[in-house]
């Protein structure tokens, strides 16, 4: 019988890969300007190159590529890591010190999500958040009951 934990960390496993899967879909597609405005702003953010030292000359556009790469490979990381440990039936107690390191990566990741992007990546790793709380929490919750 799965308990309430681990039907809260499927779900945050779940979600992880929703979210990197669909974060992943946005390098398929080429930003198209709508006016001169956006037009000089993506073709400055795609062609120049600001002296950032020796060697290292990035674009916007290249430092942006990087940061969303991360994000989908953090989303990934986090769910394929919470699949495996469920699908090898980890101890509770070892659970729930795995899940309070994403509880806590994670909600990191949905603060910073909240302060500096828009709609979508917010909504993913809002529910992410929330979902590794109730993994946390009820997790607890299922260790106080085995102890007494």
């Amino acid at each position: 019988m799965t308990s309430r934990y681990t039907f809260w960390l499927w779900l945050a496993a779940i979600i992880q890969l929703i979210a990197a899967v669909t974060h992943a879909l946005s390098f398929l597609q080429k930003p198209e300007p709508t006016n001169e405005t956006e037009r000089q702003l993506l073709d400055l953010a795609t062609t120049y190159r600001p002296e950032m030292g020796p060697v290292f000359h990035p674009t916007a556009a290249d430092l942006f590529v990087g940061l969303s790469a991360c994000f989908t490979l953090l989303y990934l990381l986090g769910g394929l890591t919470n699949i495996y440990l469920l699908r090898q039936r980890i101890p509770p107690e070892v659970l729930k010190g795995f899940t309070r390191i994403q509880t806590f990566l994670f909600g990191s990741s949905f603060l910073i999500m909240l302060t500096f992007t828009f709609l979508p990546p917010i909504m993913l790793s809002g529910l992410v958040f929330i979902a590794l709380c109730f993994a946390y929490a009820t997790n607890h919750i299922h260790l106080v009951k085995l102890k007494n």
